[in-house]
């Protein structure tokens, strides 16, 4: 018996009714307070109707017309009973009921499992993780079923047939098959030697954390980073499909349990690093910041924490309505253009609150950032807790731009878990230590780090990024283990 699936929620006004008639697909909208009998016969007209079209194909115009063909029998059962045709739509297309249209008859799937997004990604290459972008409806991921397939052909596609399911319930099946070939990959990525200290998931109370600016695709396809930042660079590598599927197979490699992402696009986020990452146990947050196409995002396994809270904070907002920072802020506006500048950024603070699954009430704050190039001074104030007025960084940005003044921490002294590399930011025209992840060492300490590429990797291809490397910046990765 074939299918006929019916969506019906409380508090919408409406319901669908899709089925198979003859060669089309039917999607009827229907109000839900209707009488039944009126979609039955609407069904039935339809029928007839493209009953007499199909008959006047067949006959040349100047012959009789044919004869208008009778409406067909359309009657909904429920239980062996005939469903009255007074009945509403919301109380009469029940699960399990029986449409029977002239010979043929349906079995009624109310709210049955549904993919409502199924999609393989455009890029395929041989070598690397395929994770399609799946949402379902009335059903679990966790249940459904999937089968893959491909063509043993010149141009290999890959074929997905899905089928969405809750529990033992079952929905429509879907067939998925990619637009393009699979495409060979780069050979050798600088990930892959990294790779093998990380083969698998870290055992408790060991947590894994990867800080990564993965260059976001605004950037990547500017002319200034094709001809002056990264003329080096392939054409071909900078483009977004072929950087994505090196990105995820690198954070996919790692394993991680806490992933913080910097210049992550929002339909990078939404469309592929979310899909891909749920894949391999991971959820995660995202945040875009103030008239930018890009922002933060922050991955954490579902299987060792548990979302607390998430707290997104505008840096410039805060410094003029924050108490906390009315010295920095008396100061900083005794320069009307510095403080000026710093209103203008859109530098954001995204603090993800995690609860330990393993030891209930232990929490983690996660604070992920992308700070505005001089990183000395923040290092110094993360690390010993206080910034000396001299420092360099207050007149980093020249004299008319100056703010001199100390600066006090009030957390306690971090620890830098990867130390400081010669260098996490590898382009043509520069080189030097961007990226840190700060750690309290009363809370934490370092397992391992695990080691960046060599310099001879970084430099196969003169810089970064490259056909092997999809960011001008390099990942950090470390093992934290959590103290007693």
């Amino acid at each position: 018996m074939e299918a006929a699936v019916v969506r019906c929620l409380p508090g919408e006004p409406k319901l669908t009714i899709s089925f198979c008639l003859g060669e089309s697909q039917k999607h009827m909208l229907r109000d839900q307070d209707e009488a039944l009998g009126k979609v039955l016969t609407r069904i039935s007209n339809t029928i007839a109707k493209n009953h007499t079209k199909a008959k006047k194909s067949k006959k040349n115009r100047d012959q009789e017309p044919s004869e208008a063909a009778e409406p067909a029998v359309v009657k909904l059962f429920f239980r062996g009973d005939e469903v009255p045709d007074t009945l509403p739509n919301s109380k009469a297309w029940q699960d399990g009921a029986v449409l029977q249209v002239g010979e043929v008859k349906y079995n009624i799937q109310r709210n049955a499992p549904t993919f409502t997004t199924a999609e393989l990604p455009v890029s395929l290459m041989a070598g690397f993780p395929v994770c399609p972008k799946l949402e379902v409806e009335f059903g679990n991921l966790q249940d459904c079923e999937f089968m893959w397939f491909k063509e043993n052909s010149t141009n290999t596609r890959l074929k997905l047939h899905c089928t969405p399911k809750d529990g033992n319930r079952s929905g429509r099946s879907k067939e998925l098959v990619s637009e393009g070939a699979v495409e060979a990959g780069p050979g050798v990525c600088t990930c892959d030697n990294r790779h093998a200290y990380t083969s698998k998931v870290a055992e408790w109370p060991v947590v894994r954390v990867v800080s990564y600016n993965i260059l976001a695709d605004i950037y990547a396809q500017t002319d200034l980073s094709k001809t002056v930042l990264y003329p080096y660079c392939a054409p071909y590598a900078l483009q977004l499909d072929y950087r994505q599927n090196l990105i995820k197979k690198e954070l996919a490699g790692y394993n991680a349990d806490i992933i913080c992402l910097q210049e992550v696009d929002k339909g990078v986020f939404v469309d592929s690093l979310t899909p891909a990452l749920d894949a391999y146990g991971l959820d995660g947050v995202f945040r875009l910041k103030e008239k930018q196409h890009e922002g933060l995002a922050t991955f954490y396994r579902r299987s060792k924490f548990r979302l607390l809270s998430r707290h997104d904070i505008m840096l410039s907002e805060a410094l003029m309505s924050d108490p906390l920072h009315s010295e920095l802020l008396e100061k900083v506006s005794e320069n009307r253009d510095l403080k000026d500048k710093i209103l203008q950024r859109s530098t954001s603070l995204q603090v993800t609150v995690l609860e330990d699954l393993m030891k209930p009430g232990r929490k983690v704050c996660v604070a992920n950032t992308h700070l505005y190039w001089h990183p000395k001074g923040v290092v110094q104030l993360l690390g010993e807790t206080a910034v000396p007025q001299q420092h360099a960084d207050w007149s980093s940005s020249g004299p008319e731009e100056t703010c001199c003044m100390e600066l006090i921490s009030t957390f306690p002294p971090l620890l830098s878990a990867c130390g400081q590399p010669a260098y996490t930011n590898y382009v043509g025209g520069f080189h030097g230590c961007l990226d840190y992840i700060f750690i309290q060492p009363e809370s934490m300490q370092v397992e391992q780090v695990i080691p960046l590429p060599s310099h001879q990797e970084v430099t196969t291809y003169k810089a970064l990024p490259s056909v092997a490397h999809p960011s001008d910046h390099i990942a950090l990765v470390c093992d934290l283990r959590w103290n007693p």
